[in-house]
């Protein structure tokens, strides 16, 4: 795994791609650990945030309205290089927002860019698979998976030092700038114009179960992402240096998980990750809402993170080679299956915490990891029998 990663590292082209990933969650950790705090400045109940929460999946309808347009007239290495730019700026203003009205605006854009940032940086890895014959989805969203990590640690280590959110978030994003420019030629290479020649179609009924299970493994993570540090700050009475402990656990867990992602779908197979993955997110959640103790909670995370890190691999694997479905069809509705979970499972969340309180809202997450496992083990289109090809060095020049 680490030489495998190593030579991913070293090669300029697969980096600048892999990096991108990385720049989400790296900005994301950040934004996990500020919650708390923006709850409290701008005044938000449960309720509040969790209906706010839902300008995000609003702008990523709109992403989604917009995909055909946009990747019919930019090519994906401009899209990438302006869009996960201007996703820096978006996430400083967020993070910083000084009222209501600024704050909303943030998320609607965070929703929106971020889909149309995930559309041109999928497509383009799967475009670069398809080129050079060599497994690189799972390693970019392994880079993602250590981002959220590492941010997580940075906010951490940055609060024990008395540095706040809102300069936490400047010094990562300006960190982040800097390195996108510097690999801008290795961006705009990747000149492919995507054009899927109509606008988005509802899922059809061969690829809604996978569209689903993507749905729950997306709700999961964006729930430990909103909601982690506030249940162990609010609940379990964690203090400010730990809060983000949660999701840092979920990430490492996850990145763990998906550099040795392709290893282990081809040794078990693919029904077999995805079912199992299911039950694992299921009882980290249980152990979640059970937990006495912060250590315990922490656990729980990090098995949910476990249960949920090879499933979108195999699921994007699955969604093409549907008989009638194109690829690029097949992942888009996937990916909006995987949005939907990620934006509006946290509101969910918030509805039910506001009526009840936040372990119920989370144990919401139990039945759904069970639902999972349960779609998973019945689709016949997620199989434990099929050619899995094995990862290559990137050492090499690749185009």
């Amino acid at each position: 795994m680490v030489k495998n990663f190593v030579s991913f590292v070293g090669n300029r082209k697969t980096f600048s791609v892999g990096f991108l990933f990385a720049t989400s969650s790296l900005v994301f950790g950040i934004w996990v650990a500020s919650i708390p705090g923006v709850k409290a400045r701008l005044g938000f109940s449960d309720g509040g945030l969790g209906l706010s929460l839902l300008l995000s999946p609003s702008g990523a309808i709109t992403g989604m309205l917009l995909s055909s347009k946009v990747f019919s007239k930019i090519s994906v290495g401009k899209w990438m290089y302006v869009g996960y730019s201007t996703y820096c700026i978006v996430m400083i203003g967020l993070i910083n927002s000084q009222n209501r009205l600024m704050f909303w605006l943030c998320l609607y854009c965070f929703g929106m860019i971020g889909f149309l940032n995930g559309v041109s940086a999928n497509a383009t890895v799967n475009l670069m698979e398809k080129k050079t014959s060599r497994l690189l989805m799972a390693t970019c969203h392994g880079m993602y998976s250590m981002g959220g990590a590492l941010s997580a640690g940075i906010a951490a280590l940055l609060f024990l030092i008395h540095i706040p959110s809102g300069w936490q978030i400047v010094i990562v994003a300006t960190i982040i700038l800097a390195i996108i420019n510097i690999n801008k030629p290795y961006l705009l290479i990747n000149n492919d114009i995507i054009h899927q020649g109509s606008s988005f179609k509802l899922p059809s009924f061969s690829i809604l179960g996978i569209s689903f299970i993507c749905m729950v493994s997306f709700m999961a993570e964006g729930c430990v992402a909103d909601w982690s540090a506030i249940y162990l700050k609010e609940i379990l009475f964690a203090p400010k240096a730990m809060i983000s402990l949660g999701y840092a656990g979920f990430s490492v867990a996850m990145t763990l998980g998906r550099l040795n992602g392709d290893m282990l779908i081809a040794k078990v197979g693919s029904k077999t990750v995805v079912v199992t993955g299911g039950l694992l997110a299921a009882s980290g959640f249980l152990i979640v809402v059970t937990s006495p103790a912060v250590i315990v909670a922490i656990i729980g995370y990090i098995l949910v993170g476990l249960g949920c890190c090879c499933t979108v691999p195999v699921l994007f694997r699955a969604s093409a080679n549907i008989p009638g479905v194109s690829t690029i069809e097949g992942y888009a509705m996937v990916t909006t299956g995987g949005l939907i979970g990620f934006l509006t499972g946290p509101s969910v969340i918030g509805f039910i915490s506001e009526k009840t309180n936040l372990s119920w809202g989370l144990s919401l997450l139990i039945l759904m990891g069970l639902l999972s496992a349960y779609t998973a083990w019945r689709n016949p289109f997620i199989k434990n029998k099929e050619t899995v090809r094995e990862s290559l060095p990137y050492d090499e020049q690749i185009f």
